[in-house]
């Protein structure tokens, strides 16, 4: 994938978490937008991030498409479980940073380890964000149903969207559905059809990014105070 259509973003501001990545940039700066990050074994470039920051662009919604700061300190391999409050301090520097530009409504998502650590932060600190995007959530190792990672989901006060597989090692669609319920706020689970824990396949390029960004409208379209108007992008 290339970066044509993007710009890169980078700050190394002393004190604070690294943010490293490429702003899809819509032509409205007034509007909301949205801090992406990939899984634990991907980066910034992952193709799911690149097509759906493009279409949330095209939408109206700027994104931010950014590698965790584990990922910063190494090109490969899984993060350590002492990575997690690094990378969760990542994600909300990313969110202060685009704050500065964009006036509309902040939302942050991630897939499988990014959404769990962009759930993780939402859950101790509520207010950064109008809302979650979670992409292929990993509920449970596979194969280790008993291990859930859902100690946080009962202090999620922010709208989740989940999107997910049908043939998701890391939960079924029961399982997940089940979990979900652990959550307070308003909450709603897309299915892929056929899709794993790697949710783009070549057979759903082209729908899978325009499907979930219509999701996302619709998801919090209904729960925009303004009623038939999404937050900072009219229907």
């Amino acid at each position: 994938m290339t970066d044509h259509a993007a710009e890169a973003l980078v700050d190394d501001t002393p004190g604070e978490a690294p943010v490293r990545g490429f702003l899809h940039r819509a032509k409205d700066s007034g509007a909301d937008f949205i801090v992406l990050t990939h899984g634990a074994d991907g980066n910034r470039n992952a193709p799911l991030l690149v097509v759906l920051a493009d279409r949330f662009a095209a939408g109206g919604i700027s994104t931010l498409r950014c590698d965790l700061p584990f990922r910063q300190r190494r090109p490969h391999g899984p993060p350590s479980p002492s990575d997690a409050k690094h990378d969760q301090a990542g994600l909300r520097r990313a969110v202060e940073l685009m704050k500065k530009q964009f006036a509309g409504s902040a939302f942050l998502g991630g897939v499988s380890y990014g959404g769990r650590q962009a759930s993780m932060l939402v859950a101790a600190e509520p207010a950064l964000v109008e809302g979650l995007l979670l992409l292929s959530y990993p509920l449970h190792p596979p194969g280790r149903p008993a291990q859930l990672r859902t100690a946080h989901f009962p202090s999620l006060r922010e709208p989740v969207l989940f999107v997910s597989g049908t043939r998701d090692p890391f939960g079924s669609i029961e399982e997940l559905a089940t979990a979900i319920k652990l959550i307070p706020a308003p909450t709603k689970l897309v299915l892929i059809e056929g899709a794993g824990h790697a949710l783009l396949q070549k057979s759903n390029r082209e729908e899978l990014p325009e499907n979930v960004v219509e999701e996302f409208d619709r998801f919090f379209s209904r729960l925009s105070p303004k009623g038939g108007e999404r937050m900072g992008h009219a229907q």
